[in-house]
């Protein structure tokens, strides 16, 4: 089946935020800076990592990995925004916007899986740090990641399929890209089934993951409070915190956009949300690994002072 032999319209205009037309211009600036400052931060993450071998171990294995997801995960919707505050309405093709779908849910669904490996990797250092470097190998590191990608590509491609072999009523996407919801706006007729689809994948894409997020802290948390001193306790509270804000961050206004019947759904809300997880926390991810991990900023201290000193 080709999308060129899927019903519906041929193309498809993305509204965005044509409500807006004035604040364009700001927001334009605004996302582009957004957009520049986190490739900086998650490639200086990533190069600061791979370019020292004392990070050369599971926990920063994942981090570079999630690094990569944010960069990839940003620039499959930021050109089409960005496109939409110049332009106004975009017109995209039916092909464009159903790869875009694709994209954007391949990278995001990875990311959830992601940190669930990472989730993994901090229960085995807290709770069983004797056996930590055998059960974390690099073998096993390079499967997780594998697998978590091997879902997004199979989440993606579920979800573009099932929304695009649908019959579509419509062509106006009132949104900035090719989301889920706006999508199931225009399809015809009873969409309940459609809606359960979207929300069952959700579950085993967002849901399954955090369960499993859930458990790995309940027993870190339990491990951390029956340690013999506050230093060891500190000390092993410190390597999840970071973890934590930022599945906080993402599952928070993930779960909050998908884990919710089509009845409930705002349009300039889901666009809030959309940009939050979009756009805010590929930001903020290297800004908290790198103001809370003591390891990550002796690094780029050190480094910072070493061209202070070359430069004098």
């Amino acid at each position: 089946m080709t999308l060129g032999n899927l019903s519906g319209p041929s193309e498809f205009r993305l509204l965005g935020f044509s409500g807006n037309s004035h604040l364009h211009p700001l927001l334009f600036v605004i996302l582009l800076s957004l957009y520049i400052l986190t490739l900086v931060a998650n490639t200086v993450i990533a190069f600061t990592i791979n370019t020292d071998n004392s990070l050369h171990t599971p926990m920063y294995f994942f981090l570079t990995q999630l690094s990569c997801l944010d960069i990839c995960y940003l620039s499959a919707m930021i050109p089409t925004i960005l496109e939409n505050m110049v332009v106004g309405t975009v017109s995209i093709s039916k092909a464009r916007c159903a790869m875009q779908m694709f994209f954007f849910l391949f990278f995001g669904v990875a990311e959830c899986f992601l940190l669930a490996a990472m989730s993994l990797d901090r229960y085995f250092a807290v709770c069983h740090p004797l056996h930590y470097t055998i059960i974390m190998s690099s073998r096993v590191c390079r499967g997780l990641v594998a697998g978590c990608y091997i879902c997004g590509a199979a989440v993606g491609l579920i979800h573009t399929l099932i929304t695009f072999s649908s019959p579509l009523c419509g062509s106006a996407i009132d949104h900035f890209f090719c989301e889920i919801q706006p999508l199931l706006d225009l399809l015809c007729g009873n969409t309940l089934p459609r809606e359960l689809q979207v929300i069952l994948v959700a579950v085993f894409a967002i849901l399954s993951p955090f369960l499993l997020i859930i458990y790995s802290y309940i027993h870190i948390i339990s491990t951390i409070l029956h340690m013999a001193s506050a230093e060891s306790q500190q000390k092993a509270f410190s390597t999840c915190s970071s973890h934590l804000l930022v599945v906080t961050l993402f599952y928070g206004t993930a779960g909050s956009t998908y884990l919710r019947p089509k009845s409930t759904y705002c349009a300039a809300v889901d666009k809030f949300l959309s940009l939050s997880y979009s756009v805010l926390t590929p930001l903020l991810n290297p800004i908290i690994y790198s103001l809370r991990n003591k390891e990550v900023k002796r690094i780029l201290g050190c480094r910072g002072l070493g061209r202070g000193q070359i430069t004098r």
